[in-house]
């Protein structure tokens, strides 16, 4: 009889083998070509489309494994039917399309990708060490990026990337950058000695460097917004006022060494002293995107239910370029539902990184990526106020890694402790914490 009781007691501590891990890897997969580019590294490359086949490749993997999946459909979140419906209302767009179907109908698709690598990650992401992977590919591969342009791909008056795609652009890169800094300090203030903090320190700094030396408005915007959320959480209410002091210091000594064109540039905003051609252009630049400003209100008026289509605004204003406005861009392309579509998706990050932290005793790993996290999502809402990246992946990668560690947190409590000692966090039904028996399956809320 003891023997038996010790073998049943023994079964608890035994290790599964985390589900999907085909799925996982393909992933993994996808999100080294998609930031580190390595198509533009290594000769030959270009020719194979590497990130539309690892993404195949992760939802082949993905659709042979569902039945052995920790999460199934019902699990998933609401910004999952959000982002469905935006989809189907921005293809709707593109058929009915008063400028350019075809290619409006082709830029739709190429952001309906963006969808199956959203859905791979809330499937088979399922334990911290899996979103910790995505999270040190995305910080390293931009860290690398920038370190990169900044030595190689420096030019006057304004940095451009040395590579294409997502980092060609000045505005782009700096974006991009600016996302991806406040995971820079998750990892700087979770690393473990001086060499691995040296590391993570110089790596910050370098992405920041590059973001002065783009001289992106926008991307000093987001980046200026990302720091200042990110001192609150780790600085002040994490009470490191040596951080504070060393990121201040930090910040004086780029604008006094590498902020001379960003400044020049800021300044050209009011018209006045245009003694330079960095001036006169960034003033030009301005008044053209107030008028682009402009143009867009108009065409949300005349087209609010469907807009023109995706990627169509640059042929409707008559001018090739975008409106630098996140909400004014997917309302002008993609109507009024369009947007509030795009609003609800982002919204249900921000409420799941508030469920996250009414949990109490949360472990310092997640508190630094929930605050990373955070930092993220607040630097979007300010800085998509001046730039056009509503279709880039950066701020979708943050949107699906915050109900990641929600549900992570919330599948680890119930495996440790009754449901009954949790706050109820559930807006479905109250499903997950209003269960007591750790033998039922696990429900996430949505």
């Amino acid at each position: 009889m003891a023997r038996s009781e010790q073998v049943v007691q023994s079964k608890p501590v035994q290790r599964k083998r985390e589900p999907l891990g085909g799925a996982y890897f393909w992933l993994v997969v996808f999100y080294l070509i998609y930031c580190a580019r390595p198509e533009d590294w290594i000769p030959g490359l270009h020719v194979v489309p590497l990130a539309k086949v690892s993404g195949v490749l992760a939802v082949l993997a993905l659709a042979l494994s569902l039945g052995r999946s920790k999460r199934g459909v019902r699990d998933l979140p609401w910004e999952t039917l959000f982002i469905v419906l935006l989809l189907g209302v921005l293809m709707i767009s593109a058929v009915f399309s008063p400028v350019w179907q075809g290619g409006a109908v082709t830029h739709t698709l190429d952001f309906s990708k963006e969808f199956l690598v959203f859905l791979v990650t809330l499937l088979a992401v399922t334990t911290l060490p899996r979103l910790r992977r995505l999270l040190l590919i995305q910080t390293g591969s931009v860290a690398l990026i920038a370190t990169v342009s900044v030595v190689k791909g420096r030019s006057a008056p304004r940095l451009e990337g040395v590579l294409s795609g997502i980092y060609s652009n000045p505005n782009d890169l700096a974006f991009a950058i600016a996302l991806t800094i406040p995971l820079g300090f998750a990892f700087l203030l979770r690393a473990r000695g001086v060499a691995r903090r040296l590391a993570w320190g110089a790596a910050m700094l370098v992405m920041a460097t590059a973001v002065f030396y783009t001289a992106s408005r926008a991307g000093f915007i987001a980046m200026t917004v990302a720091g200042v959320v990110c001192l609150w959480h780790f600085g002040v209410k994490g009470r490191r006022p040596v951080l504070i002091l060393a990121t201040g210091l930090a910040a004086a000594a780029l604008i006094v060494f590498a902020g001379g064109t960003l400044k020049s540039r800021f300044m050209a905003i009011s018209g006045e002293d245009l003694s330079t051609d960095v001036q006169a252009s960034a003033y030009s630049s301005f008044q053209a995107r107030n008028l682009l400003i402009e143009k867009s209100f108009d065409t949300i008026l005349k087209f609010p239910l469907l807009g023109i289509g995706l990627n169509n605004f640059q042929v409707y204003s008559g001018t090739w370029r975008e409106v630098h406005d996140v909400y004014l861009q997917v309302g002008s392309e993609g109507g009024i539902p369009a947007l509030i579509l795009y609003l609800l998706i982002f919204w249900r990050a921000f409420v799941n990184l508030r469920r996250l932290r009414r949990i109490p005793d949360l472990d310092e790993e997640t508190r630094l990526y929930a605050g990373a996290l955070h930092s993220v999502l607040v630097a979007f809402a300010v800085g998509a106020l001046f730039a056009p990246e509503a279709f880039q992946y950066f701020q979708f990668f943050a949107v699906s890694y915050c109900w990641v560690l929600f549900a992570i947190t919330v599948e680890q409590r119930r495996a440790e402790a009754p449901l009954a000692t949790l706050p109820s966090l559930s807006i479905r039904r109250a499903q997950i914490y209003a269960e007591t028996s750790r033998t039922k399956p696990v429900t996430l809320a949505r």
